[in-house]
């Protein structure tokens, strides 16, 4: 069999961050507006006031500290609540060929490889900026690839299931080489106006270069042992937005066309969905989790990430065994563990084992079980 090999990847991180401090002040001024708007509804009974946020509530229910972010002033504008990202012409690069740009130009030159001898391009993110042209085609066009190239979107598994669908290219003998670009603007479908959840999420862009082992010139490359998805519907995680709002007379601004969760719901019924995913796909690989040396998890909620890691390895992981980037990034979506694969990688010694995986709406989970050579 055809061995598969990551010899680099990339990452785009916007200029502007948020802390939660000034996120909460934001928040907390529109929150005094709005019950302000609404005091006699208040008065009466018929509307609860809304409540604020807080800097201690926000690290406690999730690990999060700050986020970076495509617009930080439109999100801290407490009469606007949402980024400020102007329309770009149809002659224009988009937004997420922009940054697919900067996140594959890094890992092309981490694994030395030129953007012309990429066979396939697929951009895996949560949203897509638009239905067509793919983003996918314009950015190999852009980075003057060859091949093929689609999008897909598997929320917050489009990385690890777009990785999968690379090494079956590659291991068909279909493609030589393979880029997975995730570039994830979660700012945009983010409810700055949910206490619940109006921290949750950053933007970022990742990409992961793929290759046929004897093709490939890095010295520093991970063995692709196996992957495996999983899939149950779900209704707790959900964004109801879509090109079917304009025939059936919707609300665009509505709060179900943002992001939407039952955050408990998904706790309790995720967390030993991917646990056992994990466990099950190394057993059939015959690797014990007492010999892995990393899990690079999705990085979306650190109690989440606390508990999959003691499941998967029976004990308390260690910071370097399960690292979080999710503290300064906060949540972006299928781009979180390959952020924390990226930025976490380096020091494996050659033979030590790690598992990228990740997790959210649909339910979708996806498990990649690499080596470094």
């Amino acid at each position: 069999m055809t061995e598969v090999v990551i010899t680099g990847t990339g990452l785009y991180t916007p200029e502007h961050a948020i802390d939660n401090a000034s996120l909460v002040n934001a928040f907390n001024a529109w929150v005094d507006a709005e019950n302000a708007r609404q005091a006699e509804a208040i008065a009466r009974g018929e509307r609860a006031p809304l409540t604020h946020s807080s800097v201690d509530f926000i690290v406690k229910a999730s690990g999060i500290h700050s986020r970076y972010v495509l617009d930080a002033e439109g999100i801290l504008d407490p009469e606007r609540m949402r980024p400020r990202l102007p329309q770009r012409r149809d002659d224009e690069p988009s937004i997420q060929c922009e940054m697919g740009l900067t996140a594959a130009g890094e890992a092309l030159a981490s694994a030395g490889v030129a953007a012309g001898d990429i066979d396939l391009v697929i951009v895996g993110c949560s949203n897509l900026e638009r239905p067509y042209p793919a983003v996918a085609v314009e950015l190999q066009a852009a980075l003057g690839a060859g091949g093929y190239a689609f999008d897909m979107n598997v929320a917050c598994s489009s990385a690890t299931f777009a990785i999968e669908s690379a090494v079956n290219a590659i291991r068909a003998g279909n493609v030589r080489r393979a880029l997975v670009v995730s570039p994830e603007i979660c700012s945009a479908h983010l409810n700055f106006q949910d206490r619940d959840s109006h921290f949750i999420f950053g933007d970022a862009c990742t990409a992961v270069v793929l290759e046929r082992d004897d093709l490939a010139m890095a010295e520093t490359r991970f063995t692709v042992l196996g992957t495996r998805l999983r899939t149950r519907f779900s209704n707790a995680i959900r964004n109801n937005a879509g090109f079917l709002n304009r025939v059936t007379d919707s609300d665009p601004q509505a709060a179900d066309k943002l992001f939407v969760q039952e955050g408990r719901r998904v706790f309790k019924e995720v967390c030993p969905l991917v646990a056992e995913l994990i466990g099950s796909h190394l057993a059939s690989l015959g690797i014990e989790s007492s010999e892995l040396s990393r899990l690079w998890l999705h990085q979306a909620n650190r109690h989440m990430n606390d508990l999959i890691a003691r499941r998967v390895l029976g004990r308390d992981p260690t910071p370097s065994e399960a690292p979080v980037i999710l503290d300064r990034y906060a949540n972006t979506s299928s781009a979180g563990s390959i952020i924390a694969f990226h930025l976490h990688r380096a020091d494996l010694a050659p033979g030590a084992l790690g598992v990228v995986c990740s997790f959210g709406a649909g339910y979708s989970a996806g498990s990649v079980v690499v080596r470094r050579q």
